[in-house]
């Protein structure tokens, strides 16, 4: 594949990816843990606010690679 092929499957992988995940970690937020205490729900948001940026660079680094 091009450079210009890997960038524009991994963008559209990437904001399909996010999409997805915030989907998935607000029905989370809304649900359990919306009744935690407020530690819980600090850790929970702390990760979930984290989590995806591992999958995100390594998609990233892929995208980047030389032709």
């Amino acid at each position: 594949m091009s450079g210009r092929s890997l960038k524009l499957v991994g963008t559209v992988v990437l904001l399909v990816f996010l999409a997805v995940y915030v989907v998935i970690a607000a029905a989370i937020g809304s649900g359990r843990i919306a009744e935690a205490n407020g530690f819980a729900q600090f850790g929970y948001f702390l990760v979930a606010g984290l989590l995806w940026v591992a999958p995100a660079a390594l998609l990233i680094r892929w995208m980047a690679k030389p032709d």
